[in-house]
């Protein structure tokens, strides 16, 4: 089938759609949709998010290469709010032409390769539920339709419709973020900095973690953490607070220092000097900022120490930080008790 037989064929669908009753496309959309869920589909290996203007779009990469953006975020973007009916998984097309380009007014601004390619895309996420979305190159080809109409309508009539100016608005913002973030992407492209931006966003993280010169010691960890590890290993708190048994260390580190921040542990252990017998001569807590390093540590220290209350045991605080406050890199669970590194707490 060639492109003009496609283009065709797809032109045809609306005098087919438009024949049918609402109840015949209710039914045609259910029936559509079991087939789609029965399917084998494609599973998601990344999923992400990003910033356009003030909407935050979510996104997800598929085996074939093929980038997506989701259903709902592709809606908000332009300005929709509207729901897929239940059942669809997918809010009502008249042969595949989604719902936010199926206004009469818009047709003549839709190009032939724009209607063969809005089909949306089935596919499961990481986590095995139901995903709809669009081709990514299709947001600012869809919203330079809304922007076409506009430009046209008030050529003509020298005013927008009430009902449209939600969407032109949120196609124009749209619009002028995808120019602002292609720049960029030229820019880092042509120079190599895409190969850096990440050392450089890490390198910010812990300018604003680690502080310069060593603070002043302070009351950071407060008893109930220590208390709660106590209990929740099985162990009777002793009177003198101070006495620990060596492997705390490891278990501060790795429910603490870990998923406070990326790359955090290691760079307080480089900043901290060590004794002649390789300990750390000081808390590693001291090395972090007034600021940011310190105040990040403290909210983190009330969430685990909640988090303990509730557990009733190690291995349940584990699962419910885990969910709450994933580490940073590193998700092997360490050997308590293996190690005779101190910590310096």
């Amino acid at each position: 089938m060639d492109e003009t037989e496609k283009s065709a064929r797809a032109r045809g669908g609306y005098a087919r759609a438009a024949a049918l009753s609402p109840e015949e496309r209710s039914a045609q959309s259910t029936r559509a949709a079991n087939a789609r869920w029965s399917a084998d589909l494609p599973i998601a290996k990344h999923e992400g998010s990003f910033a356009i203007g003030d909407a935050t779009m979510s996104c997800a990469v598929l085996p074939s290469g093929t980038r997506i953006i989701t259903q709902a975020t592709f809606l908000r973007a332009l300005g929709r709010s509207r729901s897929p009916k239940a059942g669809t998984g997918v809010l009502s097309t008249a042969e595949e032409l989604p719902f936010f380009l199926q206004a009469e007014t818009l047709r003549p601004f839709i190009s032939d390769d724009l209607l063969m390619s809005t089909a949306p895309i089935f596919y499961r996420t990481k986590s095995g539920g139901k995903g709809v979305g669009y081709d990514a190159r299709l947001l600012p080809q869809v919203a330079e339709v809304y922007l076409q109409y506009r430009d046209a309508t008030i050529a003509e009539r020298g005013e927008l419709p009430a009902r449209y100016e939600k969407m032109v608005h949120a196609a124009d913002i749209l619009m002028r973020g995808l120019a602002n973030v292609g720049i960029i992407a030229l820019v880092d492209e042509a120079t190599g900095y895409q190969h850096d931006r990440a050392k450089d966003a890490l390198a910010r993280i812990l300018d604003a973690f680690i502080a310069k010169e060593l603070r002043p010691w302070i009351y950071t960890f407060p008893d109930e953490f220590y208390q709660q590890i106590f209990r929740l290993r099985g162990l009777n708190f002793p009177r003198d607070t101070v006495k620990r048994p060596q492997y705390f260390g490891h278990i501060t580190n790795d429910i603490i220092y870990k998923r406070l921040a990326p790359a955090v542990l290691e760079e307080l252990r480089n900043k901290t000097e060590r004794r002649a017998d390789g300990r750390l001569k000081t808390h590693l807590h001291r090395r972090l900022t007034d600021g940011v390093g310190l105040q990040k540590l403290r909210e983190h220290l009330a969430s685990v120490v909640s988090l303990m209350r509730i557990s009733k045991n190690y291995n349940q605080f584990i699962g419910f930080l885990d969910q709450a406050h994933p580490r940073y890199g590193d998700t092997a669970q360490l050997p308590f008790g293996m190690y005779e590194e101190d910590t310096g707490l």
